[in-house]
Formats: C-alpha cells, sequence, structure tokens
C-alpha cells in the first residue's frame, strides 16, 4: 500500500524533488548555526575580534534569508504537490466509480462513497506533503546533531541516544492503537455522511409525516458514534504527544545533569556546553517531527487505505479483450436460457428465451417482481447474466464494447432522474455535441418546448436538484426529450408515462410511437392503455412468459392478459394469473 501511495509522486516529481531540496536546506542551515556560534564564543568575543562578529551577523542574515526562501517553497509548493495528488486520486477513484456496476450501488451508500471521495483524500493530502518532508528533515537533523555533538563530546552524546530506543519503543506502541482508532474515526464518519445524504433527499417526506424529530434521534445515534471513536482517537493521540513531550522534557534534564558534570570535571567547556544545548534543541525538533509524521501516518494512511478498497474493487461487469465497436445496428434482440437473480434473492429470470425482431415495438406487463424491469437492465447489460446469453443483431453483448452498446440504446426509467443544472443541460445529456436547433426540436418532439419558453430564463433557466422546481410531468418529458435527442436504434420505456396525468400521457404517447418508428422498442407498462398499438404484448410473470401476441389476439383467448385488462378498466379483481 505504501509503494501504491509513492506512485503518486511519480507526475510531480520536479516540485517534490524542489521540496526536498528546499528541507534539505532547512535542515542543513540550521545545523551551521550552533558551529557558528561557538566560533564567536570561542574566538570572537574572547578576542574582542568585532569583524568576525559582523561577519557573522552578515553571514546569519543571509542564511537566514535562504531559509526564509526554502521555508516559502515547502508551504506553498510543498503543498501545491499535496493538491495535485489529491486531484489526482479523487480524479482516480471517480474514473474508477464509472467502471462499477449496479450491483457495487445497490450495496453502498451514497453519503459513504462521498466521504471516501472528499474527507478522505484531505487527510492524505497532508500526508502526502509533510510525510517525506518530515521524515527527509528529522533523518538529516538526527544524524547530523549526532555527527556534530559526537565531535564536542562523545561520552555525553552517547548516554543521550541511549534514550533513542526508548523514545522509539514508545512511539511503536501507541502507533497501533492510534491506527485502529483512526480507521474507526474514518467509517464513522462515513456513516455520518451517507445519514446526512438521505436524510436531506428525504427531507420531504420527513416534513410531510412530521417525522423531523425522528430523523433528527437517527442522525444523532450516528453523530454519537463517530464523537465517541473520535474522541479515543484523541486520547490515543494525547497520549502520544504528551508522552513524547515529556520524553524530550527528560532528556533536556539529562543534558543539564551530565553536562553540568561534565563541565565540573573540565571534560567540556562553557562554550561547548553552550552548543550543545543549542544542538539539542535542535535535536528535539527532529522527534517532535517524527511523532507529528506518526500521526499524519495514522491519519493519512487509514484514508489511503479505504481508498484502495474502492480502486481494488472489480466491476462486476467487463469487457473481453477484444470487445468490439458496433457500426450499425438494425436491433434483432434475442435472449437465450438467461438467468439472473440479484446479489441477494430468489431467482428473477429463469430460462428466459425471447426474440424481439428489428423495428418491432413489444411491450412487456405482468405482476410486479416478474422481471420486466430486470430485462430492461439486462440488454444495455447493467448487470451480469447467471447464466445463458443476450444477443443483438447476431453478437453476444459481452462481446461488445460497453460504450458501443449503451450509445445504441436510449432509456426512459420509471424513475426520472435530472441532474442540478438547466433545462438545457438535462436535454443536451442525450448527446452533448447537439446544437440549440437539435435541443428545441428535441423538445418539441417531447411536447415540453412551449412549457420552457413560459419559464423565466427559457432552457436556461436553474430547476433545482433534481429538477425539484418542476413537475413530474415536466420532469418525464424532459427525460423523453433526451431520448429524442440521443435518437437510438434501441428504445427501452420502463413505465416512461407513469408520472404523467391523462391528457399530457396521450400527447406523449403519440410522440413515443413517432419516436418509436423505424426502431426495436421494448415497452413495459401497468396502463395497458398505453401498449395498445404494440406489435407484440408479453404477459411475463414470476414463472416466465406466460403467454403473447397482439393485444386483440390476447383479448380473445381470454388468458391472463384478458384479466388483467378487466381488471384495470372494468373493476374486476383477476384471479391468480401466476400459473
Amino acid at each position: 500500500m505504501v509503494r501504491r501511495f509513492i506512485s503518486y509522486y511519480k507526475k510531480h516529481k520536479v516540485l517534490f524533488t524542489i521540496d526536498m531540496i528546499c528541507a534539505f536546506l532547512v535542515a542543513t542551515l540550521d545545523l551551521v548555526f550552533p558551529m557558528l556560534t561557538k566560533q564567536v564564543l570561542d574566538e570572537g568575543i574572547p578576542n574582542k575580534d568585532i569583524k568576525m562578529i559582523v561577519t557573522f551577523a552578515i553571514v546569519l542574515i543571509v542564511l537566514y534569508s535562504i531559509k526564509l526562501v526554502a521555508n516559502y517553497v515547502i508551504a506553498y509548493w510543498g503543498h501545491v504537490m499535496g493538491v495535485r495528488m489529491q486531484y489526482d486520486m479523487r480524479k482516480d477513484i471517480f474514473s474508477h466509480l464509472q467502471t462499477l456496476s449496479f450491483s457495487y450501488f445497490d450495496n453502498n451508500k451514497t453519503g459513504q462513497l462521498m466521504s471516501r471521495i472528499v474527507n478522505d483524500l484531505m487527510e492524505i493530502s497532508e500526508l502526502a506533503h509533510h510525510g517525506p518532508e518530515d521524515l527527509f528533515i528529522s533523518i538529516i537533523m538526527l544524524l547530523g546533531s549526532f555527527i556534530l555533538l559526537c565531535k564536542i563530546n562523545v561520552k555525553l552524546t552517547l548516554i543521550i541516544f541511549a534514550f533513542i530506543p526508548l523514545i522509539a519503543w514508545f512511539a511503536m506502541a501507541k502507533r497501533v492503537k492510534m491506527s485502529k482508532s483512526f480507521d474507526n474515526v474514518r467509517v464513522k464518519i462515513a456513516e455520518v455522511n451517507g445519514r446526512l445524504e438521505n436524510s436531506i433527499s428525504g427531507i420531504r417526506v420527513a416534513k410531510a409525516f412530521t417525522n423531523e424529530e425522528y430523523e433528527m434521534e437517527k442522525f444523532d445515534e450516528d453523530n454519537v458514534k463517530y464523537k465517541k471513536a473520535r474522541s479515543y482517537a484523541y486520547k490515543y493521540m494525547a497520549e502520544f504527544i504528551s508522552g513524547m513531550t515529556f520524553m524530550v522534557d527528560i532528556l533536556n534534564v539529562v543534558v543539564i545533569g551530565f553536562g553540568g558534570y561534565f563541565a565540573y570535571k573540565e571534560y567540556i567547556t562553557p562554550s561547548e556546553l553552550v552548543v550543545y544545548l543549542m544542538y539539542i534543541s535542535y535535536f528535539m525538533q527532529p522527534i517532535k517531527r517524527l511523532a507529528s509524521f506518526i500521526e499524519q501516518y495514522q491519519s493519512g494512511m487509514s484514508g489511503f487505505k479505504r481508498f484502495v478498497e474502492i480502486m481494488d474493487t472489480k466491476p462486476d461487469i467487463k469487457e473481453c479483450e477484444n470487445a468490439i465497436d458496433l457500426d450499425t445496428l438494425r436491433g434483432d434482440i434475442e435472449f437465450k436460457n438467461v438467468n439472473f437473480k440479484y446479489s441477494t434473492g430468489k431467482d428473477i429470470l429463469k430460462d428466459l428465451n425471447l426474440t424481439i425482431n428489428d423495428g418491432e415495438t413489444v411491450a412487456l406487463v405482468g405482476p410486479s417482481g416478474g422481471g420486466k424491469t430486470t430485462i430492461c437492465h439486462l440488454i444495455p447489460r447493467f448487470y451480469e447474466l447467471n447464466e445463458g446469453s443476450i444477443k443483438i443483431d447476431g453478437k453476444n453483448i459481452k462481446d461488445l464494447k460497453l460504450k458501443s452498446l449503451r450509445q445504441n440504446i436510449g432509456i426512459v426509467q420509471q424513475e426520472v432522474f435530472l441532474f442540478t443544472g438547466t433545462v438545457k443541460e438535462n436535454i443536451l445529456y442525450g448527446n452533448p455535441m447537439a446544437s440549440d436547433e437539435d435541443i428545441v426540436k428535441a423538445a418539441k418532439e417531447a411536447n415540453i418546448h412551449e412549457y420552457i419558453e413560459s419559464l423565466p430564463d427559457g432552457y436556461d433557466t436553474f430547476i433545482g436538484e433534481r429538477g425539484i422546481k418542476l413537475s413530474g410531468g415536466q420532469k418525464q418529458r424532459i427525460s423523453i426529450a433526451r431520448i429524442f435527442l440521443k435518437n437510438p436504434p434501441i428504445l427501452i420505456l420502463d413505465e416512461a408515462t407513469s408520472a404523467l396525468d391523462n391528457t399530457t400521457e396521450i400527447m406523449i404517447q403519440n410522440s413515443l410511437e413517432k419516436l418509436s418508428e423505424g426502431r426495436t422498442s421494448i415497452v413495459v407498462a401497468h396502463r395497458l392503455s398505453t401498449i395498445k398499438n404494440a406489435d407484440r404484448i408479453i404477459v411475463i410473470t414470476n414463472n416466465g412468459i406466460l403467454e403473447e401476441g397482439s393485444h386483440e389476439e390476447l383479448l380473445e383467448n381470454k388468458g391472463a392478459y384478458y384479466k388483467l385488462y378487466n381488471a384495470q378498466f372494468n373493476g374486476i379483481i383477476p384471479e391468480n394469473i401466476e400459473v
């Protein structure tokens, strides 16, 4: 996992190199100052050499100016590097999410995914910048301090460094607890985000049922869990930081105690003891930096671990190595011995065999749970079959490139989703390269143009989150306009007119019939009045295809379709049709 983290530095190796050079300069300059001080104390002040003192001051000003520039580069460009790496990771994870199949999103909450993309990567950015820099500076200062301290007094230095194993043991012992606590914090904040996203999305339902207090209680449950998890994380972090600080203070006592004794025995001069104390203060800095690094590492890598979990999730739907593009598409569709069930639950389709001819309009009807919508989801390969095959124009959909397959299929779903933005942007989703004239034409064909024109800003009117400012029928017609703009050879209408009133339904039905001309169309409908003109009506139940034929043929047969039709239009409760 660390190697994968390091791989994100490759694109930014120039900035990384500059950052490390500046970190090296800062660490080196900090080590030079005590040596220059020792020289002034030993020679300049006793000999009243004013020239040396002035030169020392000038040299320090120059060195501190260099340090100023180096610190600016570290503070600005170092953070920029971290932000760019964060951008790369966020781009990678969002791109990877686009490849995952519906089943992944069925089993994962939106808020939790958002937390991983936003919150977790914020901590990774800080680690990306400060981690290598703190580690590099700490190593240089520890080694440099050790060498220079040995030059002053080897015995005293060995005494000081004898405490390093103790400090290292303490840091590693606390590291394990910090790691687990920060991992838990990540999980809890994701749950809070998931609950928050769910509650805000359903705020209108909550208000309609006057369940604001109930929502608050549910949110507070997750919020309390997060508070406790964060408190435990800070507890272990406090133990770590306070313990490290105590050990650093003890080192100061050791230096003063043993240093004073060595000065008393004349093993060390007063000026050497002063310089030694200065180096010890610099020696403490890398220890504190290492403590900070461990804290950042735990927090950042716990976030990166969760990032990697998503990146390592393999999509259920994969293209074969030699997947082909669809050039021209007629629209023949064949289901052969198809078996399918969702990850949890019973079989939805069992040994389904179904052929839909080029240009044919086929309506799927029957009770809920029979698999009508599932059939629609399997054609564009939103889910993978358990057994059997689906072919389009004689080609197995598994042998086709996903983009090519889905570009040739237009879907109007039962639950209309509009993106936050303008009317124009949502229609344009059907074909991002379309002209304004094409957008207007599509809107007219969907019978929504006049309404759009009546809006304050016309096609540039903002429709709110998920089109909240529009009625159900208006949203449905905009989604239909998208399909007119896409102009696909295969059309899937999954309850496409379910949200429309009778008058609007008639208008849209005429448009849909026009759109269906010359295309293979699959219509899922509970309103049987909308599919009377279908070339073929197929009745699907939990036991598969029960009967099929035209509207007139099925009524004459007086079978399952006849019972459904009478139930809807004559108020007759049908007998069990799943026999």
